[in-house]
C-alpha cells in the first residue's frame, strides 16, 4: 500500500459518495488510476463496503444501549445460539466477544424503553446469565474514520 491508496482510504472514509473522478481529482491521479487502485483495495478487503451513515434521531431510533452480558455456558453450541438470536434482532449494530469479566458486549439502537424492552425480550431467548445495560445519554465523539497513520 502506497500513498495514493492511504489517500484515497482517507478520502473515502470522509465521503464514500464521491464520484471517481472526484476521488482522482482529490488524491492526484488519474481517474482510470483511481478506480483500479479502488478495484484492488475493494477485491483485497481492505475496503469492506460503502455505506451511508443514517442519523439515528431522524429515522427515530435516539436511544443507544450497551448491553453487557456474561453467560454459564462457554461452548460453541451456545454461542451459535447467541449468534443467531443476535442476527435475527432489528436495532443490533455490534456484538463483542469480550475478554476480562464481560462475555459480550452489545451496541443496539431502540426508540425509546419499550423498544429496549422489546429487544430485551428477544435478547434473552439466547438463555443469559447476567445482563446489564447502559444508556447513551450523550455522544462526544463517534466516527467510523479507522487511523491510517499504521500502515
Amino acid at each position: 500500500m502506497d500513498k495514493q491508496d492511504l489517500a484515497i482510504l482517507e478520502q473515502i472514509q470522509r465521503d464514500a459518495s464521491l464520484s471517481a473522478g472526484e476521488l482522482a481529482e482529490k488524491v492526484g491521479i488519474s481517474k482510470s488510476a483511481c478506480w483500479r487502485r479502488v478495484q484492488r483495495l475493494t477485491e483485497d478487503g481492505v475496503i469492506k463496503s460503502r455505506v451511508a451513515i443514517l442519523d439515528p434521531e431522524k429515522i427515530n431510533l435516539s436511544l443507544t444501549v450497551y448491553i453487557s452480558i456474561r453467560t454459564n455456558e462457554h461452548n460453541d453450541k451456545w454461542a451459535n445460539k447467541f449468534q443467531q438470536v443476535t442476527q435475527k434482532i432489528a436495532g443490533v449494530l455490534e456484538v463483542h466477544r469480550m475478554s476480562g469479566d464481560l462475555d459480550y458486549l452489545v451496541k443496539a439502537v431502540v426508540a425509546d424503553m419499550k423498544g429496549y424492552d422489546d429487544l430485551y425480550k428477544q435478547l434473552i431467548k439466547a438463555d443469559l446469565f447476567d445482563v446489564s445495560s447502559s444508556f447513551v445519554m450523550e455522544t462526544m465523539k463517534q466516527t467510523t474514520e479507522l487511523p491510517l497513520d499504521r500502515l
